[in-house]
């Protein structure tokens, strides 16, 4: 029998830590020893009353009873052969406190319920005939039905209570066993759910720097590019054309004040949730590298309160300052608008003008003197962007570094939206970037 009471082979008894042989604890061995031993004492004394009424000798009577006694101490390993034991003593007349601790024992154990009948039944049948014969053959002189009735209530009585309270014991033990299992079960799947939520938060965290890296990278990029074109530009004509450079100069003030404004404005939308008091978090300063490949400090900001930088984006309104800033700088840009010009969702016109934005970028970039065209078409349903430049004119080189992540940027701004993009070179030698996304109402 286990630790919950189930009868398994010998072979497969394990005790549990602290306990010997079949018993799971070292008081359970006390236990059965102590009962073992009351028994055998009862036994004992019962044997030496059976071989007197037997006439035989009382020195094996008594040595049998000692060991039949002491075979309570299998009562856990082996119940079944217990209560066996105690039926085939019952004619002398001995082994009570067997009998009810083995019965005790046969129904809390995992013994299937059909032999626990049988064995209580032989029980029940024993102590009865042992009973009648006793009390008929005894000469008291008493009706058969006072000796039926008082020998019914005698075996009952010594069957029943055990193998009731053994069979209440057995069920409140598995259902603890039930009840343990269940309580273990969810203790599993809360630790699974909790680390669930922390990749999910982790997930959700590093999403996040990485369209915080994205959104520096549009709004500092293009900026930082049109200045160092200019930047080539003054170098080149600063002592040929002095009131040229002065301009150009002047210029090149300008585009950094708005690069900072820009950038002070996109810090300022992220903080907006995260330094108010009743957001109870702060904001905390994070290392990563942005997608040009430039370390920068990100915010680390809880994932139910941050705000979507887009929705105070720019729009398509600004379309024509981001082409004659482009214009200013040397680069000879066309804007085509195709169809009737309508309000669209705010993330929908940052996501396009971000395009515009990166793709004049790349060609200041990669393709200096180039002339570029930007054809922005109104659909019924959507709204497409292309930009499209030619081969490079041969201009001065003014080694703008690239971390290769321009485009894949653009990439999930549009399908970000349940948008297509596409890139790739054309057959003159330029360059072709187009993006198509669902016209949501402003």
């Amino acid at each position: 029998m286990s630790t919950t009471g189930e009868y398994v082979p010998a072979a497969a008894a394990v005790p549990a830590a602290g306990g010997a042989y079949w018993w799971p604890r070292r008081r359970s061995l006390v236990l059965d020893a102590v009962l073992a031993a009351v028994s055998a004492v009862e036994c004992l004394v019962e044997g030496v009353a059976f071989a007197q009424r037997a006439d035989i000798s009382p020195v094996p009577a008594s040595v049998f009873g000692l060991l039949v006694g002491a075979a309570l101490v299998l009562r856990r390993r082996w119940p079944v052969a217990v209560v066996l034991l105690s039926i085939a003593v019952t004619p002398a007349q001995m082994g009570i406190v067997l009998s009810l601790v083995g019965l005790y024992t046969l129904a809390a154990s995992e013994v299937p319920r059909r032999i626990t009948g049988v064995l209580a039944g032989m029980s029940v049948v024993g102590t009865l005939i042992v009973t009648v014969l006793g009390l008929h053959g005894g000469g008291y002189g008493a009706p058969f039905a006072a000796v039926a009735l008082t020998a019914v209530l005698s075996a009952v009585g010594m069957t029943a209570p055990p193998v009731l309270l053994g069979l209440y014991v057995g069920a409140r033990r598995r259902l603890v066993e039930s009840l343990r299992e269940r309580a273990d079960g969810l203790e599993r799947e809360l630790t699974l759910l909790a680390e669930k939520a922390s990749e999910r938060a982790e997930r959700a965290r590093l999403d996040e720097r990485t369209r915080i890296a994205r959104e520096m990278h549009d709004v500092v990029a293009h900026r930082v590019s049109l200045m160092v074109v200019h930047a080539a530009a003054l170098q080149a004509v600063a002592l040929k054309d002095p009131r040229k450079a002065s301009a150009s100069a002047e210029l090149l003030g300008d585009m950094g004040r708005q690069a900072l404004n820009e950038l002070r404005e996109m810090l300022g939308v992220l903080r907006t949730d995260s330094t108010s008091p009743a957001s109870g978090s702060a904001v905390a300063g994070d290392a990563s590298p942005d997608l040009t490949g430039s370390p920068v400090t990100v915010l680390a900001l809880p994932v139910s309160s941050q705000p979507d930088p887009d929705d105070d984006g720019p729009c398509l309104a600004q379309l024509d300052g981001l082409v004659e800033e482009s214009r200013a700088a040397g680069m000879c840009v066309e804007l085509v608008v195709q169809g009737a010009e309508r309000s669209l969702a705010a993330r929908v016109e940052t996501v396009v003008y971000r395009v515009v934005q990166e793709a004049l970028t790349n060609v200041h970039k990669h393709a200096s003197g180039a002339a570029a065209q930007v054809i922005l078409a109104y659909r019924d349903t959507e709204v497409a962007v292309l930009v499209r430049n030619g081969p490079p004119a041969g201009g001065s080189d003014v080694r703008l570094p690239s971390g290769g992540n321009g485009l894949l940027g653009m990439r999930e701004r549009v399908t970000a939206l349940g948008g297509g993009f596409a890139s790739g070179p054309t057959a003159e030698g330029g360059f072709r970037v187009s993006a198509m996304l669902p016209a949501l109402a402003g």
